[in-house]
């Protein structure tokens, strides 16, 4: 476990300080640029975008800034790396045919992770900055974010998504398990629904179209979640009519 955590946070090094190198422009290109009109995702997303303004109001507003940017980023690219070292850490007490299936959802949450990530980064954070940036009570006020809030709710709006779309590798992991079944999944659907917008809510700004831009996604990934579980089911049902066909030809040849 030691040297596995220890390979795991070397990987998380390695890519931050691969992204110190490019650190301006991963400012610039990755951090700074919902705030700009021109941002490319305002007229893929058809919003009648403006510039937003940033403050510095602490004196360590803007190193964190930088700095978090940059370990923010390295994290990302790291994320299949500490999930290889994971996956080899369980790895030797599993059987073959589990390792098989870990195989698979280490690989598919890395996937689901960084999907999340982007969909936070590219659909999220530029809706509800914009939300935010022309909410106006009165003319006489002037929206001008501070840069270290802001910074942590690009953060938020991005690693919560990339957390909460890790649900379809969590049910996996339950239906692998047997902790769940296809017919819990498909009675609790309606509960879901109330959890997915509960989630919604706190990962996203306090409006209801962030909550529902995030949500439909979550729901989606529900119903696949139940199509993995239900593919496991059917699977652990071959294998025991396999096993149960062999055992009755071994009792037979004796």
């Amino acid at each position: 476990l030691r040297w596995r955590i220890f390979k795991g946070l070397g990987g998380v090094l390695v890519c931050v300080i691969a992204c110190l190198f490019f650190a301006d422009w991963i400012l610039d290109a990755i951090l700074l640029a919902p705030t700009r009109a021109d941002f490319y995702m305002y007229d893929a997303l058809r919003i009648d975008a403006v510039s937003v303004v940033l403050q510095n109001r602490t004196i360590t507003g803007q190193f964190f800034a930088y700095f978090g940017t940059v370990l923010a980023v390295g994290l990302i690219l790291s994320s299949p790396i500490v999930l290889y070292q994971t996956w080899k850490f369980i790895e030797p007490a599993l059987y073959p045919a589990e390792r098989k299936g870990m195989r698979f959802s280490a690989a598919f949450a890395t996937f689901f992770f960084v999907l999340g990530v982007s969909f936070g980064y590219l659909i999220i954070t530029p809706t509800a900055l914009q939300f935010f940036a022309q909410f106006d009570v009165s003319e006489q006020i002037t929206n001008e974010f501070d840069i270290s809030r802001y910074f942590s709710m690009v953060l938020t709006w991005s690693f919560g998504a990339g957390a909460l779309f890790e649900l379809p590798v969590v049910v996996t992991f339950l239906a692998k398990a047997g902790l769940v079944t296809t017919g819990i999944l498909r009675t609790g659907r309606k509960y879901a629904v109330v959890v997915i917008l509960v989630l919604s809510a706190l990962f996203t700004p306090p409006d209801p179209l962030s909550q529902i831009i995030l949500a439909i996604p979550l729901l989606g990934l529900y119903e696949l979640a139940i199509l993995l579980a239900s593919a496991i089911e059917r699977g652990k049902r071959k294998q025991e009519a396999r096993e149960a066909a062999e055992e009755a030809r071994r009792q037979a040849a004796e």
